[in-house]
């Protein structure tokens, strides 16, 4: 087995240093993106209670029960 080579330290600091700082930009744009998602699922979610709805209501007219007494 080959002997592990030496890093400069600079270049240690300079890859722990990029690491740290992709993971806090990580963390920032995860809680930027996480409400306009949480958003998008509510939007999602009131189209397609008024689709089902519509699809429900398409059908019951089709079949021609309009469920009225």
């Amino acid at each position: 087995m080959v002997p592990p080579v030496a890093v400069s330290p600079l270049i240690k600091t300079a890859r722990w240093s990029a690491l740290l700082v992709g993971v806090i930009y990580g963390k920032q744009r995860f809680d930027h993106l996480k409400p306009i998602a949480a958003e998008e699922r509510r939007v999602e979610e009131a189209e397609r209670a008024t689709r089902e709805e519509r699809e429900r209501i398409y059908k019951r007219l089709s079949e021609g029960n309009t469920g009225l007494p």
